[in-house]
């Protein structure tokens, strides 16, 4: 596989995290440099870790994966989703700080969004692609794809005020419910 087309499949990847990383910058309006990168380089981690430990289970585990996959995406975002719904719905105090960049939170967003990659990684062992460079680029993507919503949210976030927590919780359950669809209708 040439450089464009795993460049390609890198793009489709990280629309799931695009979306999450925006909704990170809504919400997280004031949020600083060394945070966004943290949150982007543990979504492009399980981009690139999922993709890889697809390709190297590879069939062994890929039906009962497919079989699964959809359901354990749609529950991690809808959770989530349903959790900042209600966080924005009710009444913040002046002094309260919503922290969703705490370690669960970012690893349940980071497994919900990369679990395509997992199901990547199982066809790119298939079709026997060099794994780690398709790794390197996926992952490159994903952290810039990341960095790039963060910033677009933020600066909507300074716009939309204090409700933007359920514009992004809506936003995760949309993407669980999409992951859930093209699994359900395309199987």
């Amino acid at each position: 596989m040439d450089f464009i087309t795993i460049v390609a499949v890198a793009l489709g990847l990280s629309f799931d995290t695009f979306a999450v990383s925006l909704s990170y910058g809504v919400i997280r309006n004031k949020i600083i440099f060394r945070h966004a990168v943290r949150l982007a380089i543990v979504m492009a981690f399980f981009q690139s870790g999922l993709l890889v430990t697809g390709y190297f289970l590879g069939s062994f585990i890929s039906d009962i994966m497919k079989t699964a996959d959809h359901w354990v995406a749609l529950i991690l975002l809808s959770v989530l989703g349903i959790k900042m719904i209600i966080e924005g719905a009710r009444e913040k105090e002046e002094n309260e700080i919503r922290d969703y960049a705490n370690p669960m939170t970012l690893i349940s967003l980071a497994i919900g969004t990369s679990i395509d990659a997992f199901a990547v990684g199982i066809s790119f062992a298939l079709l026997s692609i060099r794994i780690w460079y398709s790794s390197v680029i996926i992952g490159v993507v994903t952290f810039l794809a990341s960095m790039t919503a963060i910033r677009i949210g933020k600066s909507a976030g300074e716009r939309l005020g204090n409700k933007v927590e359920v514009i992004g919780g809506l936003i995760l359950i949309a993407i669980g419910i999409k992951i859930f669809l093209e699994h359900t209708l395309l199987n």
